[in-house]
């Protein structure tokens, strides 16, 4: 137990101590707070026998414990130096182990880091070099196919397996069969070029000169001719005339009405596969094709403008009434067979559209497809035949209102032929609906000289009949 003191150790180690205050305490105790001169020799003293006998008593300590104070210090300093000798060891250990893991797995890593990427710009260059080959193939291919279309004869044989034929000569007959072909390569090609997203078939083919190339001075102007050459076929359709063109024999009737047919099947197909896709993804059932829409529709607004100008014309002049009917009538029977040859027409397989075949959980399957469908919604109505008939009747009525409102020979010609107007007329509405048996079932593989009834016409014929002499009273 340490000897008693009188110095106060606790005031000292208190944080809290103050050596101004510590000494004005001891001056004011040492002297009279009414004295002018302090005495400051007693508080000093006070100061120095306080210091010494710290002083003893520090020295007193020490010499006590200097030989436990030594041996801590001396353990201290071993343990410190054996802590220092083993982090040293451990140091180099790890400084060691680095460097081997340096020189075994980071230099390799980054070594294999660099054949990655080659690789990856390798596996690049072979699939953009696999993308341009198969676009310069698909390329050639359209190339036989055109010269097949054109009758030119084929630049080389066919290139890719569903093309056989393509590199043959064209006898120009069949020439037509290859729109079809040609229209699913420019479909395939437009695809590749379209997928131009990162890790789609067609990323980067843009970049390449030759596919720009191939592009905008063939596929584009191919794709155009091919368009031309479907909706030519279609605007030249035809039935009615093979009747009266003085055939040699039933059967080669039968021959060019069957490849009309076939004619205007490819062209329809042809441009319901060119037709343009819809920017978000559909079904068959929801595709609108309307490059080939506009091409029927300008063909059925073609006959009924025509048919609207000849019966304007005849009404002015009578004697030539005979043969507008007779020329109306065969427009119609087109139209009829236009109709026929569209309701057994499916649509084709679309590459770019969604399937729309039913599943084995569909309870009741849809009706099937047509390509007449669209063609009906897109005019309102429920068949060919009577939109025809109606729009002709509905731009004769003002034809008919102005000659009679002119007056003069024509009209009273006109009032006085009312009833044999009328008769004529429906005799030739009812005999557009007689169509030609050879014309009319080429498809199902009959041919013959008669007729097939199509429909009951009596509503357009009353129509027609009400739209002539309705506006010539009685």
């Amino acid at each position: 137990m340490a000897d008693p003191s009188y110095i106060d150790y606790e005031a000292f180690l208190d944080p809290d101590f103050s050596p101004s205050s510590f000494a004005n305490t001891l001056v004011t105790s040492t002297n009279n707070a009414t004295d002018t001169p302090l005495d400051l020799s007693t508080p000093l003293s006070r100061v120095l026998f306080d210091l010494q006998e710290i002083d003893t008593h520090i020295h007193t300590l020490t010499t006590k414990s200097a030989l436990p104070l030594l041996s801590h210090t001396r353990d201290q300093t071993a343990a410190a130096d054996h802590i220092l000798q083993e982090s040293g060891t451990q140091i180099a250990s790890v400084t060691q182990g680095y460097e081997r893991l340096e020189k075994e797995v980071l230099q390799k890593w980054e070594a294999a880091d660099a054949a990655r990427i080659a690789a990856e710009n390798s596996l690049e260059t072979v699939r953009l070099a696999r993308a341009v080959t198969r676009c310069l193939t698909l390329g050639k291919q359209l190339e036989s196919q055109v010269a097949e279309i054109t009758g030119r004869g084929a630049t080389g044989p066919a290139i890719s397996a569903g093309t056989e034929g393509a590199g043959l000569p064209s006898n120009g007959k069949d020439s037509f069969r290859a729109l079809e072909r040609a229209a699913y390569t420019i479909l395939s090609l437009r695809e590749m070029l379209s997928t131009s997203a990162k890790g789609e078939e067609g990323y980067g083919l843009d970049r390449v000169k030759v596919v720009r190339t191939l592009r905008g001075e063939f596929v584009i102007p191919v794709e155009n001719m091919v368009k031309a050459r479907a909706q030519q076929t279609i605007n030249r359709f035809s039935l009615s005339n093979l009747a009266s063109n003085g055939h040699s024999s039933i059967q080669s009737g039968y021959k060019q009405a069957r490849d009309a047919r076939a004619r205007l099947a490819t062209a329809a197909t042809t441009l319901y596969l060119l037709s343009p896709e819809p920017k978000t993804p559909t079904t068959v059932s929801d595709f609108k094709p309307e490059l080939l829409l506009s091409t029927l529709q300008g063909y059925m607004h073609t006959a009924i403008m025509t048919s609207v100008n000849s019966l304007a014309r005849a009404l002015s002049q009578l004697p030539t009434m005979n043969q507008t009917l007779a020329d109306i009538s065969a427009r119609c029977q087109d139209i009829v067979a236009l109709e026929t040859i569209l309701r057994n027409l499916r649509p084709p397989p679309h590459p770019l559209l969604a399937s729309t075949e039913p599943s084995e959980t569909t309870e009741a399957p849809e009706p099937k497809l047509n390509l007449l469908q669209p063609l009906l919604q897109a005019l309102d109505s429920s068949s060919l035949p009577s939109y025809y008939w109606r729009s002709l009747a509905s731009s004769l009525t003002a034809r008919v209102q102005e000659i009679v409102s002119r007056g003069g020979v024509s009209a009273r010609t006109l009032r006085s032929h009312r009833d044999r107007l009328r008769a004529e007329i429906k005799e030739c509405v009812l005999r557009a609906s007689k169509v030609s048996a050879t014309g009319h079932l080429a498809e199902k593989g009959r041919s013959g000289t008669d007729t097939v009834v199509v429909g009951n016409w009596e509503r357009e014929a009353a129509v027609m009949v009400t739209a002539v002499v309705g506006p010539l009273g009685r």
